[in-house]
């Protein structure tokens, strides 16, 4: 086995012994023009009310906003 390959081994088994697991992902390529069509298309299709409504959500909930609960920790 090549030196890299035995390094990588090493690694899995050091990730492994902490209890992390690799995990490949593939998502779409946000450079390529279609994915840029795709992603303006659905941002156009959004009800703006229905986006007010989840923010004001967010906020409402977000500990990082919430003077109420930044003074607890």
């Amino acid at each position: 086995m090549s030196a890299a390959a035995e390094r990588m081994k090493a690694l899995r088994e050091r990730r492994k012994a902490n209890h992390l697991r690799e995990v490949r992902i593939f998502v779409p390529d946000a450079r390529d023009p279609s994915v840029k069509a795709r992603i303006a298309a659905a941002i156009a299709a959004l009800d703006p009310a229905d986006e007010e409504d989840a923010m004001r959500w967010i906020e409402a909930v977000s500990e990082f906003d919430n003077e109420d609960l930044s003074d607890t920790e």
